[in-house]
């Protein structure tokens, strides 16, 4: 459902609740009747929230991960899964099934160490620069195109979050495990173009 129409069939849901509200004021909604009401709009609520946090902490991701791995693919930051070696597994594989959030954050370091080194083979100053910096730097060296940098904010952003103890959502593991070989393999292309024109 197109975000409009669902954003339509809220407002005129709410017109109703009003309507009935004021045609039978005694009317009373108990909690159970609430909650049930809560969890039959929720679902259609994803194209409009990225995230939705209720009371006690019980947090429910709605990320479009899809998006992402399309806008990747579109900005050449994607490998092809056939040049990903599977026999060899990176060390944010290895921690996943035990600790999700350490893996995310195990591959977050993978990628900044890779942006460092694309910076140094263009001679950009590392010292002290945070991930942010870098990639802006390497966009305006055009080392890194606009839909490229972009794709690697969202990713470093999700990550973050990861990092700083965010309940990681199965799906949004699943996709790193699978999707973040090919980041990886496809920075590492970049670097060894970079430093044999340079060589």
């Amino acid at each position: 459902m197109k975000p409009f129409k669902v954003q339509l069939a809220i407002t005129l849901g709410a017109l109703v609740v009003a309507v009935v509200h004021l045609k039978w004021p005694s009317l009373a909604i108990d909690g159970i009747t609430l909650t049930l009401i809560v969890i039959a709009i929720v679902p259609w609520l994803a194209p409009l929230f990225k995230s939705m946090e209720f009371p006690g902490g019980w947090k429910i991701e709605f990320r479009d991960l899809a998006k992402v791995q399309e806008r990747a693919e579109q900005a050449d930051l994607l490998a092809p899964v056939t040049a990903i070696d599977t026999e060899t597994e990176y060390p944010f594989q290895i921690v996943a099934e035990d600790d999700p959030n350490l893996a995310l954050a195990g591959l977050r370091i993978e990628i900044e160490k890779r942006l460092r080194r694309l910076a140094q083979s263009v001679n950009i100053p590392i010292y002290r620069a945070s991930v942010g910096k870098l990639m802006r730097s390497l966009y305006q060296k055009g080392i890194l195109s606009q839909e490229a940098y972009g794709v690697l904010a969202d990713m470093i952003g999700l990550l973050n979050e990861a990092v700083h103890g965010a309940e990681v959502d199965r799906r949004a593991l699943n996709w790193a495990m699978e999707v973040g070989p090919r980041i990886l393999k496809a920075l590492d292309e970049r670097i060894a173009s970079l430093e044999s024109s340079a060589g």
